[in-house]
């Protein structure tokens, strides 16, 4: 059991995390500033890495995956520009901390997972702190929600690389709505926020990242 005392590092960590690596970067969103200064990264990744949970750096997870550093998570989330009529979608649960973030932002988020192991770590997680607003998915995420092909999402983001944004997830994406994700290659992408106008993205590149990649259908492959 975690005393009071013993979550004190945590929380100064949390609030040193939000000034310094967030506002200090360019994070203006008030809505994202406030969750990322309340929700605690340290029960996202494995406990020998939770005295650098708040480092502005990703860490890995299991399975070849990591969280992303805190910046890139605040980033994408204040282009998505959500509030609570949103419905998400999340391509890449992972530890579940990016999909903690939206929860709190959103309507209802629906994620999806290609490990088992990572998903089912995240629903305990993301269970044992009271979210009721999240559904989950195990498999090729690159394929969208499945058994649809209609627009149900105002807003989608792609938390691992994708060579383009793959196109059943330009067909769920709603009219006007927004997606976010790292496009370009296996090693290095471009951070890009697209709007749907039209049945068509317009697309604006944010900046150059790093992400490991989804593999999939419409993603990639293992081997690439």
């Amino acid at each position: 059991m975690v005393t009071p005392n013993e979550n004190k590092p945590f929380e100064v960590a949390r609030q040193v995390m939000v000034q310094r690596d967030l506002q200090g970067r360019g994070i203006t969103d008030a809505g994202v500033l406030y969750i990322m200064g309340s929700i605690p990264r340290e029960k996202f990744v494995p406990q020998k890495y939770a005295s650098g949970a708040y480092d502005d750096c990703p860490l890995p997870i299991g399975v070849g995956q990591t969280i992303s550093q805190p910046y890139i998570v605040a980033l994408m989330t204040q282009c998505l520009k959500l509030d609570k009529q949103c419905e998400v979608l999340e391509l890449g649960t992972g530890s579940g901390y990016q999909t903690a973030i939206l929860a709190k932002l959103a309507k209802k988020v629906r994620t999806i997972e290609l490990h088992n192991q990572l998903s089912e770590s995240a629903q305990t997680v993301l269970g044992n702190l009271g979210f009721d607003n999240v559904e989950f998915y195990i498999g090729d995420g690159s394929k969208g929600w499945p058994q649809t092909d209609t627009p149900m999402f105002d807003r989608i983001i792609i938390t691992a690389a994708v060579p383009e944004i793959p196109q059943p997830i330009i067909d769920q994406l709603k009219e006007g709505g927004l997606v976010v994700a790292p496009t370009g290659g296996p090693v290095v992408q471009d951070l890009v926020v697209c709007e749907k106008i039209g049945g068509n993205l317009k697309q604006k590149t944010i900046c150059g990242c790093r992400f490991v990649k989804l593999i999939g259908e419409h993603g990639f492959r293992e081997t690439d």
